[in-house]
């Protein structure tokens, strides 16, 4: 039987599920700060969470996803990354303009629609920003990648996907260029700041921003010289 949850339990999974993905667990006050909620309503329904079977939470340690949670938290991202999709490739929606309304959407789908959209869109792999779609018996494929902070000076890659959408401004990659299978180069780290060269044009990026955004090198190079 298929757990019937609030749009803010569901929120709360896709949550943990991304922050134990970083870190190995979800740290109550990460969930706080994300989810712009005090850590007393955290408290609440972490405790609802863990009665349902859906998470296990130890104290001053973290909450992490049971399988599950998992599932369900993998379930969720594949209708808001299916949503994103259906709103740049069917309603040509602006790429940086989607994940707020994807969220609202991704609520309102049912397995079954998730289903007839996936096929509809030709079973897309990645979302608008790069991240993987997971599949409906809820497998999902991370690519192996490195974040722009730790690029090295110099070498040639391709962005991969940009990860914390709820906090990256995506207008502002959007204005430098820099977006999924966008070619790049580090150039310089001056401070909290890196310059870049995006195709043919040079920018800076704070790092704070840079952390977000996953690279591949470029094995064949690429026109940023």
């Amino acid at each position: 039987m298929e757990t019937q949850l609030s749009q803010e339990a569901e929120e709360y999974l896709e949550t943990i599920y991304k922050l134990q993905k970083r870190s190995g667990m979800a740290k109550t006050k990460e969930l706080s700060q994300t989810m712009h909620v005090v850590p007393g309503s955290i408290t609440n329904t972490i405790g609802h969470l863990e009665n349902l079977g859906l998470v296990t939470h130890e104290p001053y340690r973290g909450v992490k996803l049971t399988r599950k949670g998992e599932k369900i938290a993998l379930d969720i991202i594949r209708k808001h990354r299916l949503a994103e999709r259906l709103l740049t490739d069917v309603l040509e929606a602006e790429w940086s303009n989607v994940h707020e309304d994807a969220c609202k959407l991704e609520h309102a789908l049912t397995k079954n629609v998730a289903a007839l959209l996936d096929e509809k869109l030709g079973h897309p792999k990645f979302c608008p920003h790069g991240n993987p779609i997971p599949t409906e018996d809820g497998k999902i494929e991370e690519l192996p990648c490195i974040a722009l902070t730790e690029a090295e000076l110099g070498e040639r890659y391709v962005v991969c996907c940009i990860i914390d959408e709820e906090h990256v401004n995506f207008h502002l990659l959007d204005e430098k260029n820099i977006k999924p299978e966008a070619k790049l180069k580090v150039l310089e780290r001056i401070g909290d700041q890196m310059v870049l060269r995006v195709g043919k044009t040079e920018c800076t990026i704070d790092k704070s921003v840079a952390v977000n955004i996953l690279l591949r090198k470029e094995a064949e190079g690429c026109p940023c010289s």
